[in-house]
């Protein structure tokens, strides 16, 4: 990996870390700290002359501290003359807010791709954007990850008894229907109304699920409310103890304590953002070090970024 630096922000140095042991380059140094004020400073203790920059950050909990310093990171990184500027973001923060669903709202995810693009971004590698449509927001490189591999292998590992692939709305339908194509099971749909923000009904289920072990996916869970009523709605209609899998764990509020229910066998998710260090035994979470790395050595070297993806088309 000649000419290329890594950096990470404050949001998930420990995958950063995981990430530059996989590449074998060191981590870069960089200082970091608050004024008294409150304000974000920032300084490379090392030259960027002509090199390949490459920034970890995940847009998680404090999202507006994480993406001021993100911005923060990416116009030093512009002044101290770096060849490229590429920002490592497994969880894009306000992807949630892609479109207009009520009048005078604002298009958020559009907003940040903007400030990213303006400030001196050169290329974004996400993971699982809550809309693949964000992808469109950029006027530079989007390289979309999944976590869909990692996430399917270790679930056929498992050996599932009876298992049912459940989506908790029509949006994640498509990523239901690749997992259950894999693992060679039926899948289910959930039809769901939201009163308000992090607030679900379940009014339907398309789909047999009575005797079987259901298999939740989800980009990401945030409260863990969602979850936690479809764990329900699917007891009710027979089912067994489930297992919930997701890209990204923001894990809201109480949502650990919530998810910790027992008709809850396993929480899979990926590394994307970190784990608190006090969680249940059943939360299980993947690595996407080796993902990032071989995106990284494929944007450095040349290559397609679809030869990372085994099982997905």
């Amino acid at each position: 990996m000649q000419k290329v630096k890594i950096f990470s922000g404050s949001s998930n140095k420990p995958l950063a870390e995981q990430l530059c042991a996989e590449l074998g380059v060191p981590l870069g140094q960089v200082d970091i700290t608050r004024l008294q004020s409150g304000e974000i400073h920032l300084a490379y203790q090392e030259s960027l002359r002509n090199y390949h920059v490459f920034i970890v950050q995940s847009l998680s909990h404090p999202v507006n501290e994480n993406l001021v310093e993100l911005l923060v990171m990416i116009d030093a990184a512009k002044r101290a003359s770096a060849k490229t500027i590429n920002i490592v973001m497994p969880y894009y923060g306000y992807a949630r807010q892609e479109r207009k669903s009520a009048p005078r709202e604002p298009i958020s995810a559009k907003l940040v791709a903007d400030v990213l693009t303006t400030v001196g971004a050169n290329r974004i590698i996400a993971v699982d954007l809550h809309a693949d449509a964000i992808q469109g927001f950029f006027q530079i490189p989007v390289d979309h990850l999944t976590a869909l591999d990692i996430i399917t292998d270790y679930l056929k590992n498992k050996k599932i008894q009876n298992p049912v692939v459940v989506s908790p709305d029509a949006g994640r339908a498509s990523m239901a229907e690749k997992l259950a194509d894999y693992l060679d099971c039926p899948f289910a749909i959930m039809i769901k109304n939201r009163p308000a923000h992090n607030q679900t009904e379940i009014t339907h289920i398309i789909g047999e699920v009575e005797g079987m072990t259901p298999i939740i996916i989800e980009d990401l869970i945030d409260t863990g409310g969602t979850i936690v009523n479809v764990v329900e709605a699917l007891k009710k209609r027979g089912a067994n103890d489930a297992y919930i899998a997701a890209t990204h764990g923001l894990f809201s509020q109480n949502a650990l304590e919530k998810l910790n229910h027992p008709s809850i066998r396993e929480v899979v998710i990926t590394d994307t953002i970190a784990l608190p260090d006090e969680h249940p035994d059943k939360f299980i979470v993947l690595p996407m070090a080796c993902l990032l790395g071989n995106a990284i050595r494929i944007i450095n070297n040349g290559g397609s970024i679809d030869h990372l993806f085994k099982h997905i088309t």
